[in-house]
């Protein structure tokens, strides 16, 4: 069985070979969770590519420089979080409403009903999520969505890892708090539909 090529050595051919395959698999493996976690920052999903893309353009052109980074996800992570609270301190002066367009996509099921509570049990959770400070809510994003470690994310946002493990308790905490109110109601509903 072959071994999968990992981040790492794709990085270390493209920097040390000048290999354009090498940048293009990695482009592809870290593109959209970049993207996503630019716009916990930028809020505009266009301005997350462009500063996504900018990033590994940079990169590209300085990879002679580059042949001393060890962990190129979590450099790559920094790098574009840096370019967006760059971007965020340059437009702080202009104000912008943004109106987001979010899509679940469920399971269908046979119950319309349980569908229905499933949409808005969600809706529910990611407004919780929405109301984090966000540096709490970026922790969260990307220990429980995105899977990284909470070593990884301590290394990307430069906090501690115990600062991470408080901060994913935090919010943890809220979302249960939302969890048993809305348990709750739902009984009530039940209760009331029932007799």
């Amino acid at each position: 069985m072959k071994n999968p090529i990992t981040k790492e050595m794709l990085w270390q051919q493209f920097v040390e070979g000048n290999d354009s395959k090498a940048f293009e698999a990695l482009f592809f493996q870290l593109n959209s969770r970049l993207i996503k976690f630019c716009i916990y920052y930028v809020h505009l999903r266009e301005v997350a590519e462009e500063i996504v893309s900018d990033t590994f353009v940079k990169c590209w052109q300085n990879r002679e420089n580059l042949k001393h980074i060890e962990n190129p996800e979590t450099y790559l992570f920094v790098c574009v979080k840096n370019q967006a609270l760059n971007y965020s301190k340059k437009m702080s002066s202009i104000h912008l409403v943004h109106i987001d367009e979010h899509t679940i996509e469920l399971i269908d099921t046979a119950s319309p009903d349980l569908k229905m509570e499933k949409k808005e049990l969600l809706f529910k959770l990611d407004s919780v999520i929405e109301t984090l400070p966000l540096q709490c809510k970026i922790i969260f994003r990307l220990v429980k969505e995105d899977g990284m470690k909470c070593k990884e994310v301590a290394d990307i946002l430069s906090l501690s890892v115990r600062t991470v493990h408080t901060q994913l308790f935090r919010a943890m905490g809220k979302l249960s708090l939302l969890m048993r109110e809305y348990d709750r109601s739902v009984k009530k509903e039940e209760d009331t539909k029932y007799h």
